[in-house]
């Protein structure tokens, strides 16, 4: 079965959180809505510090952190898969590249291109991250540490069982 997407637009990370769950916007992840969260940000002479804290900027607490890089544009698109229980925020710490999110019902593509926000991803969310910039770094804050068995990596699965969610 093929997903399309309910909406084709792109989303930059630079779009507000109220701008993501406006009343337009498609929502995705029927546990919890995936969106955009603006971080904490403290900006100076020196430079800019991005703040992420458990219970604050995210409600899940972080069990486990890891990055990709090394991707080009040409490179295999990144994740194709789900998690049962799961809770993620992806932040584009260096450069950009997309995800698209999809819940069985509903999908979106977001933009994420700057370190100042970052997109939380709930559980029974499949998300595919493409498009790399050069040299871009996409650091992953988890709510578990690695568990094998909370992963879907068949899709015809994944939609099986998010469908059957009330």
């Amino acid at each position: 079965m093929t997903v399309v997407e309910s909406r084709p637009p792109e989303r930059s990370a630079a779009i507000a959180e109220k701008t993501a769950e406006s009343s337009n916007a498609v929502r995705v992840g029927r546990i919890k809505p995936c969106r955009l969260i603006r971080l904490e940000q403290h900006i100076d002479p020196r430079g800019s510090l991005s703040v992420v804290e458990a219970g604050t900027t995210v409600d899940f607490a972080i069990e486990r952190v890891y990055y990709m890089h090394g991707q080009s544009e040409s490179s295999p698109p990144r994740g194709l898969h789900a998690h049962r229980t799961l809770e993620q925020l992806v932040i584009a710490v260096h450069g950009a590249f997309s995800i698209t999110l999809d819940d069985g019902f509903r999908s979106i593509t977001y933009r994420l291109d700057e370190p100042g926000a970052g997109l939380y991803i709930s559980p029974m969310v499949w998300r595919v991250l493409k498009d790399f910039a050069a040299d871009s770094v996409a650091l992953v804050l988890a709510s578990q540490h690695y568990e094998e068995s909370d992963y879907y990596r068949d899709y015809d699965t994944f939609l099986r069982d998010a469908w059957s969610l009330k």
